[in-house]
C-alpha cells in the first residue's frame, strides 16, 4: 500500500493541477483584458471600413481638380466628356467588382445577360452600389457623377473572381497586378496641374502615364520627378501586397518608414487626401526636387481627415495574415528539400529569417549587397533596399519579382543569387527552394515554440 501511494499522490496532484489550469482557461476575461479585445475589434473594424471605403477627402482632387469622374460618366451624361468607362472597359484595365456588394436582383439579371456591361451608367449603378473596388462616386441629385474618390483597396485589393474574371469576394491586401493606374489617370480631362507640379506639357505626363502597364506605379515620380530609368525602362515599380506586414519594420521596397508612415506618406501625398504629413528629408532639393518645390514635407489641413484614421488602418493591416498557397500548386516534397536549403547550404535564412522572412529590425540593404543596379534605392531617404517578406509570394507571381520585375520567376530570382553569392546551387537546388517559395506560409510546418505556447 505504501508503494502505491506516490503514484496515486502524483496522480491526484496532476489533476488538480489539470482542473485548475482547465478552470483558468475558461474563466471569463477580467474586465481590463475586455477592454484590450473590444479595443482591438473596434480598431479592427474601423480599419477595415477605412482600408475599403475611405477616401480620406481625395475626391477634390481626382474629381474637382483633375475631373476624372467626367470621362467615367462620358458625354451622355451633363458635363460628362468622351465615350465613358463601361464596366467591360473598366474590367479591362484592372478595376474589380465587389460580388457580395450585388442584390440577388442585378446577380440574377448578369447571369441572364439582361445587364448591358458596355454601358457607362451600368458603371453608374454599381458605384452607387460601392461595388468597384477602391473607388467612390459622388452623385448628384439627377443621377450624374459629380466627384470620384479613391481608397487603399483600389491597388491593394483584389477578388477571387468567384462570380466572373474580375469579379468575386474581396481579397484584401492582394496586389492587384492587373490594374492599369497610369491607363485610369490618364482618362482625366485634366491633367495640367500634375503637367505643372514635374514642370512637363501633359503630352509628357500622358507618356509616363503610358508607360506605366497594368501592375505598377511610381510612387516617387512626384518626388524626384525621374519617370525613366537610365537604359529607358519605365520608373514604375510593382504593386505590392498590403498583408503579412506584422513584425515587418520597413514597408515599401526601398523602405522610406514603416506601415503607418508609409499609409501617411500615400494618402496624404499620393492619394492627394486631406490631411497633414512631415518629412524632412523631402527638403532636400538635390534628392527630391518636385517635392521640395512642392512642400511635401510640411503638408498641414486646418480639417484633417487622415490622421485619425492611421491607428485603425495599421491595425486592419497588420492582422491580414498571408494567404496559405491552394493545395496541389507546389511539389511538397521539393519543398521539403527547398526548405532545409533555403536554412543551410543558400543561407537564405541568413536575410529572410523565419517565420517573417525578412530581418527582424533594420532590414535594409545596399543595391552592391544584392547584386543590383542602385536606381530605384537612390529614389529613397536611405539608398537601400529592403529585404523583402516572403509569405504569400504565390499570390504575385503576376508581373515577375523584385521591385520591378525584373526576374520573370522564383527560380530566377534564386539563380541571381546563386550567382550572386557564389552558392554553389545546382539547377535542381534552384528548383526546390523555389517550390519551397511557394509553400509559403507553411501551414503545415508552423513555428514549435508557438505551439507550445497555445496548448
Amino acid at each position: 500500500m505504501k508503494r502505491l501511494r506516490i503514484p496515486l499522490s502524483l496522480a491526484v496532484a496532476i489533476l488538480i493541477a489539470v482542473a485548475v489550469y482547465s478552470d483558468q482557461k475558461q474563466k471569463p476575461a477580467g474586465p481590463h483584458d475586455r477592454a484590450v479585445q473590444e479595443n482591438a475589434e473596434l480598431l479592427a473594424n474601423q480599419g477595415r471600413n477605412i482600408f475599403r471605403f475611405d477616401t480620406f477627402g481625395d475626391e477634390d482632387f481626382w474629381g474637382g481638380t483633375l475631373g476624372l469622374h467626367k470621362a467615367i460618366e462620358g458625354a451622355n451624361f451633363a458635363g460628362g466628356v468622351g465615350p465613358g468607362v463601361s464596366p467591360a472597359t473598366a474590367l479591362a484595365v484592372g478595376l474589380k467588382v465587389d460580388q457580395d456588394a450585388l442584390p440577388a436582383s442585378l446577380v440574377t439579371a448578369i447571369k441572364a445577360g439582361q445587364v448591358d456591361l458596355n454601358s457607362p451608367a451600368t458603371t453608374l449603378a454599381l458605384l452607387k452600389l460601392n461595388a468597384v473596388l477602391g473607388v467612390t462616386g459622388f452623385f448628384n441629385t439627377d443621377g450624374s457623377l459629380k466627384s470620384i474618390g479613391i481608397q487603399c483597396a483600389l491597388c491593394h485589393s483584389t477578388v477571387d473572381n468567384a462570380f466572373a474574371p474580375g469579379i468575386g469576394h474581396r481579397l484584401d491586401g492582394w496586389a492587384n497586378r492587373d490594374l492599369n493606374v497610369g491607363a485610369i489617370v490618364g482618362l482625366s480631362p485634366n491633367l495640367q496641374p500634375v503637367a505643372d507640379l514635374l514642370g512637363v506639357d501633359v503630352a509628357t505626363v500622358h507618356t509616363v502615364l503610358n508607360s506605366w502597364g497594368p501592375g505598377h506605379f511610381d510612387a516617387e515620380l512626384f518626388m524626384d520627378g525621374k519617370a525613366f530609368r537610365p537604359d529607358g525602362k519605365s520608373a514604375a515599380t510593382l504593386i505590392p501586397p498590403a498583408f503579412g506586414l506584422a513584425g515587418d519594420n520597413m514597408h515599401t521596397f526601398t523602405g522610406w518608414g514603416s506601415v503607418t508612415y508609409w499609409n501617411a506618406f500615400v494618402a496624404n501625398l499620393e492619394m492627394h487626401g486631406k490631411g497633414n504629413f512631415t518629412d524632412a528629408r523631402l527638403d532636400d532639393a538635390s534628392k527630391f526636387p518636385v517635392a521640395a518645390k512642392a512642400g511635401f514635407g510640411h503638408v498641414h489641413n486646418d480639417v484633417d481627415l487622415i490622421t485619425a484614421k492611421l491607428g485603425p488602418l495599421h491595425v486592419y493591416q497588420l492582422d491580414i495574415a498571408a494567404p496559405a498557397p491552394p493545395k496541389g500548386s507546389f511539389d511538397p516534397a521539393a519543398a521539403a528539400r527547398g526548405e532545409a536549403l533555403f536554412n543551410g547550404k543558400a543561407q537564405c535564412s541568413t536575410c529572410h529569417v523565419p517565420p517573417l522572412y525578412t530581418e527582424p529590425g533594420w532590414n535594409m540593404h545596399t543595391a552592391a549587397e544584392v547584386c543590383v543596379d542602385d536606381f530605384q534605392a537612390s529614389r529613397s531617404p536611405d539608398d537601400r533596399y529592403r529585404t523583402t517578406p516572403l509569405n504569400g509570394l504565390w499570390t504575385h507571381q503576376q508581373g515577375g519579382f523584385y521591385h520591378d520585375g525584373r526576374f520573370a520567376t522564383l527560380t530566377d530570382v534564386v539563380d541571381h543569387y546563386n550567382s550572386c553569392m557564389n552558392l554553389g546551387l545546382s539547377a535542381a537546388d534552384e528548383s526546390d527552394i523555389s517550390q519551397f517559395l511557394l509553400s509559403l506560409p507553411n501551414q503545415a510546418r508552423p513555428d514549435k515554440d508557438h505551439d507550445r505556447d497555445r496548448d
